[in-house]
């Protein structure tokens, strides 16, 4: 082995190894048993280092404790070389970190693969994260930017240019500009605004929001007291009430609905409004009607059902036809379930690909309210099970699903039990990206790994598509392998996030499915009572496979088709 690979292994262990690099190093870890062999030493180097490091902290932590509190009538205390340096232990610090954290990861890869036959190269050994000393038990706490949340939508249209949220999306800072439609937004302070369309605001803070033009309706309960609403050359400052406001270019105004306000700045600095009072902000004062016809919360929650029932009746249409469509191999719109027991196949294939229910798999809303029905795969016995025979010349995989969180290292969408030649897996990886894979050769030994058994896969990732700021929302993920076209192409809500050749090795030309489970992998032809826990933490309500390669036009429409409210 060369130095420059050699190089490589201890730029991955001390985590400074680029990633043009780190892929030169894992291709040469699959293919060179010397790599290996010399990647293990190296790992163990770093084990040892770990365990003295330990001992010269544990000695330091001795030697400072007998400094600050010297017994009485004993001499200085003793030092080890240099332990009373924290600079000169930096470096060991940070080898304790990056040797325990590859020394995870190195036992999960080379283990795990012996272990588990279906993923012989499902393996990514960069490190995810840098990992500082004082993190290395306790993992970094996760963050997310914003201030409220767009909780409910109804017929909105969003401006062009604006930024487009969807129900559930966290808010940042900045405008929000929408030309249509109604608007419920909940700070997280507690106050909540209904704002009718057109309107602009710009989201300042937890606490203040500017009115740029628009209608809105504020209610703001005790816990939020305080809240500022600001429009034109004032603030609004809330002293517990509700209260409308309403902005255009040439004049402003508020009216208390109920409680009391303050306003400060402007025209009107230091008046106090109480309920059914109003003023001007900007402009004429000649107009002294009421601010009338403001949506409630209770006309937002009236018109987001009739829409939503109406968007659910015109998918049920889409899916009738949908499942005509004879290139399905199978069509399972678990949304309009009615059975407890299993969910049938509506493809024309017919119901020997009724999908069984196993286990607490237990029905939730799906994805157009109460009204439709999803399944939820959140505990490790959880599945749903299904047999398809024959012999295939390309998948596409379309399915709604809600990932509430990424429990297990892999997560299971739907994957065939024994993975033999052709047969698929499509799983989400833990760290958010979307993995559909391919058998190429069951033969053990054919693999790139070094396990004696191991067996030749190719795993097709995204990047991630997946974080927890899109916990609990309905996501539309598609998989398309076309061996024809040898091509791989993955989709997030109609719009393609990756494309992968399939290259020589790795091509298949019949696929297959066989026995296989949605939401899970209950592995059920091992030879052991343990099984990989990778259930589905969420919900899924629709789920097709077709023997075609869809085209981006295609997945874009079942998208569009099926979505529901809010997108």
């Amino acid at each position: 082995m060369d130095d420059h690979l050699r190089n490589l292994i201890f730029q991955a262990l001390d985590q400074t190894i680029s990633d043009d690099d780190f892929e030169r190093l894992q291709d040469a870890l699959e293919q060179h048993e010397d790599v290996r062999i010399e990647y293990l030493r190296s790992v163990g180097l770093y084990e040892s280092l770990t365990e003295i490091a330990a001992e010269s902290d544990e000695l330091v932590d001795r030697d400072r404790s007998t400094r600050e509190a010297p017994a009485q009538g004993t001499s200085a205390p003793t030092r080890g070389v240099g332990l009373d340096d924290p600079a000169a232990w930096g470096w060991q610090r940070w080898a304790i970190a990056a040797s325990i954290l590859l020394l995870a990861s190195g036992a999960a890869y080379w283990f795990g693969r012996i272990n588990d036959p279906s993923d012989p190269i499902a393996v990514d050994l960069r490190p995810q994260q840098v990992v500082q000393p004082e993190q290395v038990d306790e993992p970094a706490e996760s963050l997310l930017a914003g201030h409220a949340t767009l909780s409910r939508s109804v017929d909105l249209r969003w401006s062009n240019g604006s930024v487009m949220y969807r129900e559930g999306d966290v808010l940042p800072n900045g405008r929000l500009r929408f030309d249509a439609g109604v608007a419920e937004i909940d700070f997280f302070c507690g106050a909540t605004l209904i704002v009718d369309g057109p309107a602009e605001l710009d989201v300042e803070s937890d606490w203040s929001v500017r009115v740029i033009r628009g209608r809105l309706r504020a209610s703001v309960p005790p816990a939020a007291r305080g809240f500022i609403v600001k429009a034109a050359d004032s603030e609004i400052i809330d002293l517990g009430t509700e209260f409308a406001v309403e902005v255009s270019p040439d004049r402003a105004r508020v009216e208390v609905i109920d409680g009391e306000v303050e306003l400060r700045g402007g025209r009107n600095h230091g008046d106090h409004l109480v309920t059914g009072q109003r003023q001007w902000l900007k402009g004429s004062q000649s107009d002294s009607e009421s601010l009338e016809g403001l949506s409630t919360v209770r006309d937002l929650q009236r018109r987001r059902e009739d829409a939503q029932a109406q968007q659910f009746q015109q998918w049920k249409t889409h899916s009738q036809q949908l499942s005509e469509d004879p290139r399905l191999i199978a069509y399972y719109p678990i949304a309009q379930s009615q059975s407890d027991r299993f969910i049938p196949n509506r493809a024309a294939t017919g119901s020997q690909r009724d999908g069984i229910l196993v286990g607490p798999v237990t029905p939730a809303d799906g994805r157009f309210g109460p009204a439709s029905t999803g399944l939820e795969f959140d505990r490790p016995g959880a599945r749903v099970r299904t047999r398809i025979d024959g012999e295939f010349a390309a998948f596409t995989f379309a399915c709604w699903v809600r990932i509430d969180s990424l429990e297990h290292r892999y997560n299971s969408l739907f994957m065939g039990d024994g993975y033999e030649n052709g047969e698929p897996h499509w799983q989400i990886h833990e760290d958010g990206r979307m993995m559909f894979s391919i058998m190429v050769d069951d033969t053990p030994g054919s693999g790139l790994g070094p396990a004696e058994d191991a067996r030749l896969h190719r795993i097709y990732y995204t990047d991630p598509i997946w974080d927890v700021s899109k916990s609990g929302k309905w996501l539309h993920l598609a998989a398309v392998y076309d061996p024809q076209g040898r091509q791989v192409n993955q989709f997030v809500n109609g719009e393609q996030v990756s494309s992968e050749p399939i290259v020589d090795q790795f091509h298949v030309q019949t696929l297959r499915i066989g026995t296989a489970e949605i939401g899970n992998w209950g592995q059920p032809l091992r030879d052991s009572p343990w099984f990989a826990v990778r259930n589905l933490n969420g919900a899924i309500d629709e789920l097709a496979i077709f023997d075609v390669a869809l085209t981006p036009h295609d997945i874009q429409s079942l998208y569009e088709q099926g979505k529901p409210l809010g997108y």
